[in-house]
Formats: structure tokens, C-alpha cells, sequence
């Protein structure tokens, strides 16, 4: 059986190159190869073998192999995350990947989240160590990677080699054993990292050769395609054409679509059931991406490839979404049965408690599961779109029984502007962000916040130890029914409501109310000299004209305290623990 191109993605952190080097991979590939050799295709790039030849030369004789793949389709629709968000059954639709690394920055988090979720999907990567040519001292020369680096300077060869092994250091954290892509002894256990430059086009050979051996050996019963069968594909985007109405950006992966072919769409409720009006194909060398850029119609088209589809009935449509073309009206229903099957593979399990949460397609919903689940984080609701009323007054209802899943986590996705108000009136907490694990570590940060919150609250209700002093006899206003004193807080903070004893252990009432300047407060802390009322003692009697007093904490609030302790200063830890002492006199066990 033949094989089809090998389904290509490039990942990585902004900025660090991306789109530049496929952009020097086209324009290597345009420049030493016969023009329109490279291929537009909606959302992808087709790269034959004969281009791949030409720009690597003889370096692809060193595989000693004979190439059989027909080319490499690159999936370059700008900041989608094609890994993340386009799936067929069975696994990733990527084949392979580069992951673009600034050899001067290293491993940023979404270079690290991109790395994760492709080991998820078991894809193979190459790395490329990009912007080589902006280590300091380095001269470019026209000979093949090797031959540059082994001409540069010692120095300059010394720092290439510290800033390629800072990043072999932080693979290996990451459970990773990477070399550079020369010394690479096995190619199955170690990561090939192929210095690069999409300024000047150093190690681009390089890299296409990496990438094609590598498709090459270890795909090829993956890449193996009948082209005359029914097509497969995945939604790249679902876009609304002047002219032609909502169209779909499809990747076609597996078989043949022709005109006329009726197609069964997945999507969250029912498949779509429809027939394709027109295929369309961007003209040789046609940047896909410019609002100018002239389509062709085509009568068919064959995998892997990248083709816009009209049709109807699509308006329900969402990228990510299995496409099948069925060959006679009695196989709909078994095609219907093989993408329901596809689109539950991907459906989210969710739980009677936990957070809500939203993506912008079924791929990265699933990527953001993935990684909850890892944490161990509940989902109650997963679905694809902006954030909504009802998301969040789903969210508030889960205040009440667990505050700390209290949120919606959007991932790729933003909160519609009739939503803000209510988002700013409500206990759940809204998080959105572009990169999956900064999206858990807010969670997770504001679940930190949260939880201690709440237990100042609880500290908030609970009596606290204090140690006041009565300032003497010019201080006592009325000696009973109930006494009104002075006193000074010296450690703690004294409250309404919280019960006295003496050094002693003698129990007295709780203080009725606290006045400063004349003026009702409700608590007082160090330092501050105060006025207090107590029922039910005479001074005099009961209690001295200059004694020092404490809060008689309750036991079970003395247990509880113990739980919350981070939130006590030192001075009131050893207040509470002189109060135990003073209470164990009477109760060995008090507050054990």
C-alpha cells in the first residue's frame, strides 16, 4: 500500500520562530527546487520528496535508506495548536513534530507545555535550536551545519555547546534524554536537538533530513494510505467566506473526497449529514493566509492534504471535529456509528463536583482534561465555546458545598462582555489564559488564597488569646453590676464576647463590651488601652484593682486554633500554649 506525507506540526514558545522557520523551509524549498514545487493547501504545506532532495543534497545519502514517504505536510494555520487541538482516533493527527527552541532563551513554559502534551500523544519530535546565528562571535558561512559549527571560533563552539546541554539538562527533568542530532546513538530513546537559523537558513537541511529519516523509519506502517478509499479528515477552522457562505478548513488524512460525496461530520449532539458543494485549493504559491490569496476549484482531492470544503447544513460545525466521505446511502449510518465513536474517545468524564470548563475546540478541551486530571482537579461540566451566564451561575452553585471549585477555567477562550458584570457580582472565580498550565497553576494559586481566606474567616469566629493588664485604681469606673475597668492589651487582641480567667485559672464572665474614646469597638489589639465591662464580678472581690488577666479560650476552639496555627503570630502560639498549661492543671488532656 502506498504511503501518504507524514502530517507535520511546529510548536513552541512565541516568538522563539515558528512561522520563520517554515517560511525558510518554503523559501529554501521554492529557491532550489522548480517553481510551484511546494504546494498550498488549506492550513498546510506540501513539501514533495524531490524538494526535499534537492534542499538536503547529499546529506540524505548518510540515511542510506531508500526514501519512500512522498513528502512532508507541514500544518502551519498560524497560532493554532494542531497538536492540541486536532485528533483522530486512535491518537494525535500530527506524525511528527518540531518544537522551535531560542538555543539563547531555552525551554519556556509553552515550550515545556507543548513537550508534554506531544509525550501525552506518544508523537515524536524533533527539536530545533533556533537563532544560532545570534550566538555572539558566530560567522556564517555557505557550507552544511557541520562544517559552520566546526569553523567557528573555539570559543564560539564552546558556548554552542554549553547552551545546547543547559537545554539537554532541562529535557531530562522533563523525563527526556535528548543530543545533538549527530551524536544521536538511538533514535527511539533520544530526542534529536538540529541547531538552526530561519535568518539564514543554517541546519534547515539538516532539519528536513531528521525529519524525513525519522518518518521514514519509524511511521511508515502509520503513513500507510489507500488513496482510493473514503476520505478522513479533521476540522482545522470553521470560517464564514464572502460569497461562499460558512466553510471548513479540512485536513484530510486518510483516502479520496470528490464533488458530490456525501460527508458525515461529527459534532457534539448528532452527526452532520450533508454533501460537499465544491473543494477548493489555494493557486501554486499562494500565501493561504493573505486575504487576496486566489483559491482554485478542484474536483478531488487525495491525503494527506489540506482543502476547503462548501457545504451545507454546517452551520453547528466546530474545528476539531471528525470528517468522513461515505461511498453509497447505505453505508450513513455505519459512518455515523465510526465518528460517534471518534468524537466520545474525546468527551470529557465529568463528576457530580468540580470546576466548569471551557475551550475553544474539542482538542484542547481534551488537552486541558488531561492535565486536570493529572492534578487530580473534579470536572463537572466541559464544553467548547465563550464563557456564558449559565457557566458561571453553575460555577456559584458549587460555593456552598466546596468554595474551592468554585471557578471556570477557559481555556482559548474569552467572557462575553454581557457576562463581565455578573462575573464581578459572583463568588466563582474566572479564570482564562493561552497556555494550558498557566490556566491550572492560577487555579491552583487562587485555590492557595482561597482556602486561606476561608480559614481567616473561621479565625474571624474562633475566641483569640489575649493578655491584658487593668490599669489600677484611677482607671475603675464602676466596681460592679457589671464592673467597668481599664485595662491594657499586651499581647493579642481582645474581642467582645470572649470569656476572662486569671493567671490562676479562675473563670470570669465574658467581656459585655469593649468603649476607646468613648466610642463602642468591637475589639482591641496590643498596646491599645481600653475600657471593658464584665458582669458578675465586684473589684475588690473577685478580682484585684491591678491583676493581669487572660482569654479563657473554649477547648474546642483551642483544637481548632491548632489547625489554623500558620495563621497565629509567634506571641499568640505561646499564649495559647501558657493557657493549656494553666488548663491542664485542672485537665491533664485539656485540648488534646
Amino acid at each position: 500500500m502506498p504511503l501518504r506525507s507524514p502530517i507535520c506540526t511546529i510548536e513552541g514558545h512565541v516568538d522563539h520562530g515558528k512561522t520563520s522557520i517554515l517560511d525558510q523551509i518554503r523559501g529554501t524549498s521554492v529557491a532550489k527546487a522548480e517553481a510551484g514545487a511546494i504546494t498550498q493547501a488549506i492550513g498546510a504545506s506540501i513539501i514533495p520528496l524531490e524538494t526535499i532532495q534537492s534542499v538536503s543534497g547529499e546529506l540524505l545519502k548518510t540515511l542510506n535508506m531508500d526514501i519512500t514517504v512522498p513528502g512532508l505536510l507541514f500544518i502551519d494555520t498560524p497560532g493554532h495548536a494542531a497538536f492540541t487541538s486536532l485528533r483522530k482516533r486512535g491518537g494525535n493527527l500530527a506524525d511528527i513534530a518540531i518544537v522551535v527552541i531560542d538555543i539563547n532563551e531555552g525551554i519556556m513554559p509553552q515550550t515545556q507545555e507543548a513537550i508534554e502534551i506531544l509525550k501525552t500523544y506518544k508523537t515524536p519530535f524533533v527539536i530545533a535550536l533556533n537563532k544560532i546565528d545570534r550566538i555572539k562571535g558566530w560567522k556564517e558561512s555557505e557550507e552544511f551545519l557541520m562544517q559552520k559549527i566546526n569553523s567557528q571560533e573555539p570559543q564560539v563552539q564552546k558556548l554552542i555547546e554549553e547552551k545546547l546541554y543547559e537545554i539537554v539538562g532541562v529535557l531530562h527533568e522533563l523525563g527526556f534524554e535528548a543530543e545533538r542530532f549527530d551524536r544521536v546513538d538511538d533514535y527511539t530513546k533520544q530526542i534529536a536537538l538540529v541547531p538552526t537559523s530561519a535568518e539564514t537558513g543554517a541546519g534547515i537541511p539538516e532539519l528536513l533530513m531528521v525529519m524525513t529519516g525519522l518518518a521514514q523509519r519509524y511511521l511508515e506502517s502509520r503513513l500507510e494510505c489507500d488513496k482510493s478509499a473514503p476520505a478522513k479528515g479533521i476540522i482545522l477552522e470553521v470560517k464564514e467566506e464572502k460569497g461562499l457562505g460558512k466553510s471548513l478548513d479540512v485536513i484530510i488524512h486518510d483516502g479520496c473526497l470528490n464533488i458530490n460525496d456525501t460527508i458525515v461530520i461529527g459534532a457534539l449532539g448528532e452527526p452532520i449529514v450533508t454533501k460537499v458543494k465544491s473543494l477548493f485549493q489555494p493557486q501554486p504559491l499562494s500565501e493561504m493566509r493573505d486575504k487576496k490569496a486566489k483559491f482554485s476549484s478542484v474536483k478531488e482531492v487525495t491525503a494527506a492534504t489540506g482543502v476547503k470544503i462548501s457545504a451545507k447544513d454546517i452551520e453547528t460545525a466546530i474545528a476539531g471535529m471528525p470528517v468522513h466521505s461515505v461511498k453509497g446511502e447505505k453505508n450513513i449510518e455505519h459512518a455515523k456509528e465510526q465518528v460517534k465513536k471518534e468524537v466520545e474517545e474525546v468527551l470529557i468524564e465529568t463528576e457530580s463536583e468540580g470546576v466548569i470548563v471551557k475551550a475553544d475546540t474539542l482538542g484542547s478541551l481534551e488537552a486541558v482534561d488531561n492535565l486536570l486530571k493529572e492534578k487530580e482537579i473534579p470536572i463537572k461540566r466541559a464544553t467548547i465555546g465563550n464563557i456564558s451566564k449559565k457557566d458561571i451561575s453553575e460555577a456559584e452553585s458549587m460555593y456552598e458545598s466546596n468554595p474551592f471549585l468554585a471557578a471556570v477555567l477557559g481555556f482559548n477562550v474569552s467572557v462575553n462582555s454581557a457576562v463581565q458584570p455578573i462575573v464581578k457580582a459572583s463568588r466563582a472565580k474566572v479564570i482564562t489564559r493561552d497556555i494550558i498550565y498557566k490556566l491550572i497553576e492560577d487555579f491552583e494559586e487562587w485555590q492557595e488564597e482561597e482556602k486561606k481566606k476561608q480559614e481567616k474567616r473561621k479565625l474571624e469566629a474562633l475566641a483569640r488569646p489575649c493578655r491584658l493588664k487593668m490599669m489600677g485604681k484611677g482607671y475603675i469606673f464602676r466596681q460592679n453590676n457589671p464592673a467597668v475597668f481599664g485595662v491594657e492589651v499586651l499581647e493579642g487582641t481582645l474581642k467582645t464576647g470572649i470569656n476572662l480567667m486569671k493567671q490562676d485559672g479562675s473563670r470570669l464572665e465574658p467581656v459585655k463590651s469593649i468603649q476607646a474614646e468613648q466610642e463602642s469597638v468591637e475589639k482591641a489589639g496590643k498596646k491599645e488601652q481600653v475600657a471593658i465591662s464584665v458582669p458578675g464580678i465586684t473589684i475588690g472581690r473577685q478580682l484585684g484593682e491591678e491583676e493581669t488577666l487572660l482569654s479563657d479560650i473554649p477547648e474546642q476552639d483551642f483544637r481548632k486554633l491548632k489547625e489554623v496555627k500558620e495563621h497565629l503570630s509567634q506571641e499568640e502560639k505561646n499564649l495559647l500554649k501558657e493557657i493549656a498549661e494553666i488548663k491542664r492543671k485542672e485537665n491533664p488532656v485539656w485540648g488534646i
